[in-house]
């Protein structure tokens, strides 16, 4: 035998029945070469430029006036105060927030317990809030209960 030709003709292994262990990659490259050409295919090409016409400079920053306020306090004594006025009977401080509920745009209800009020007095005052219809409510002045 021509020692050319041993190189050039491979024969099969003696052991035919054994699978053969190499994967044939190329209908793998084939396929990715066909799923890169669709990529590129598909993918606009941004050539159109779309020319604005921008504001020079800083626009002057939006001032809001701040919300309308109403202070409900209650004191050690749990004496009911609004905006500093003291209310005689819990029926007063329901009328007013009543009145505010009304309103087209009511304002902000402010409530800041003293760390000595009693807890009824409080829950009474947010539960009348809550019944009247009363949304901006918030609880001040809980730096005071902090350890």
């Amino acid at each position: 035998m021509n020692p050319r030709h041993r190189h050039k003709h491979r024969r099969a292994p003696a052991h035919s029945d054994e699978p053969m262990m190499d994967i044939n990659t190329t209908p793998l490259i084939d396929v990715m070469l066909v799923l890169l050409i669709m990529l590129i295919i598909t993918i606009p090409v941004q050539l159109d430029a779309v020319k604005l016409n921008l504001p020079i400079g800083v626009p002057p920053p939006l001032q809001s006036p701040p919300p309308a306020v109403v202070r409900v306090d209650v004191g050690a004594d749990s004496l009911v105060r609004w905006n500093g006025e003291p209310l005689p009977s819990p029926a007063d401080l329901a009328q007013r927030m009543e009145d505010l509920a009304r309103q087209p745009e009511p304002p902000e209800l402010h409530l800041r317990p003293d760390a000595d009020a009693d807890y009824a007095v409080v829950a009474k005052v947010m539960a009348t809030a809550q019944r009247t219809g009363l949304t901006k409510v918030g609880i001040v002045g809980s730096e005071q209960f902090a350890p």
